[in-house]
């Protein structure tokens, strides 16, 4: 079996106790990820701000509660394949080195087994929508990377609807290039976890 490494980050609710300001932008540092996978937490618990055992300052108000998503990552030892579990869903990335050849579209070997593990993972889910969004690193023409991430988004589709045989699942299947880089693009390194697929799906079961 693979070593596998496990880093897990969780938070919870966040209460923010002092002046509220009556309009106020969301500080929180924006995070560049492709459209549809923003986080979508919300406030479980309801907070009285009359309660008497709340200790505010003397014209102190509670801002609005907010919820930072909880988020888990387990990546495999050589880096070529990362899952990510959040709140509200489950996302795998498997670097384009173990599902193609250079510069191909074409899976090889050993992509049927592991998008056949993404395919169990999905049926457990229950989902009824499947993300498959493909990138590259800025090597070559920005074109040429549309094209190339969307044949790769595409094949690894192809490979899912196989395995999982449901008319049910919708596909929503992206190329986004080099766009949405999650390494550094200055080192080959860099470039090698830029290079990859994503297959996202909303979270149903624990």
């Amino acid at each position: 079996m693979t070593p596998r490494l496990t880093l897990a980050v969780a938070t919870a609710t966040l209460v923010i106790i002092g002046m509220a300001p009556a309009a106020h932008a969301d500080p929180s540092p924006g995070v560049s990820v492709p459209p549809g996978t923003e986080p979508t937490a919300s406030a479980p618990v309801q907070v009285d701000p009359n309660d008497p055992d709340l200790k505010l300052p003397q014209g102190g108000t509670l801002a609005e509660p907010k919820v930072l998503d909880i988020k888990q990552v387990v990546e495999d030892e050589a880096g070529d394949e990362r899952r990510e579990d959040t709140n509200a869903d489950v996302t795998f990335a498997l670097q384009a080195e173990v599902l193609f050849g250079k510069d191909s579209a074409t899976l090889g070997a050993q992509a049927q087994a592991r998008i056949g593990t993404i395919a169990a993972e999905i049926k457990k889910q229950h989902t009824s929508l499947v993300r498959v969004f493909g990138f590259t690193d800025d090597l070559g023409s920005s074109a040429h990377g549309d094209v190339l991430s969307k044949q790769r988004a595409d094949a690894v589709q192809a490979e899912l609807a196989g395995e999982l045989n449901d008319p049910s699942i919708t596909f929503e299947v992206r190329g986004y290039g080099e766009q949405y880089p999650i390494s550094d693009n200055s080192t080959e390194e860099g470039r090698k976890k830029n290079r990859r697929v994503e297959v996202t799906f909303p979270r149903t079961a624990s």
